[in-house]
């Protein structure tokens, strides 16, 4: 007996959605296109929040909205370092770049290393790369 995945049908609230209802969309990203989501819906999801379910679908390679996580992940890292971590817990964060260090591939290595040159170098942060997917699209390292 083979058991199918529930068709997603959308987010009941769209800016504030569940772990379990972004978990499902990423596995199913076309159901609810980007662009009809609230204007910088990435910016919206990429709190305290929803940062564990982000993390475990930027570690899936195999997630269709992978790269979507990653750059929510960018996001969330600089708004933590560039608020002096009022915006976010410093221990949250740092835990995520030690698992991406310790198990992450190359895209998620990437983003642990260069969270932690920001981190030391605030001044380094270009809102391009770090908010529009600069360093997601290009999987480069600063």
């Amino acid at each position: 007996m083979s058991v199918q995945e529930e068709t997603f049908r959308g987010f009941a609230n769209p800016v504030d959605p569940s772990p379990a209802e972004l978990r499902t969309w990423a596995y199913q990203p076309n159901s609810v296109p980007l662009t009809s989501m609230p204007p910088d819906w990435d910016l919206l999801v990429s709190g305290d929040h929803l940062v564990g379910t982000l993390f475990e679908l930027a570690m899936d390679a195999a997630c269709p909205a992978r790269r979507f996580a990653l750059h929510c992940l960018y996001i969330y890292a600089a708004d933590g370092i560039r608020t002096n971590f009022r915006a976010h817990p410093k221990r949250r964060f740092r835990k995520l770049v030690e698992q991406a260090e310790r198990a992450g591939d190359e895209l998620m290595r990437n983003w642990a290393h260069n969270s932690r040159v920001l981190l030391a170098r605030p001044d380094l942060f270009v809102y391009r790369d770090w908010c529009e997917g600069g360093l997601v699209r290009e999987n480069r390292r600063l």
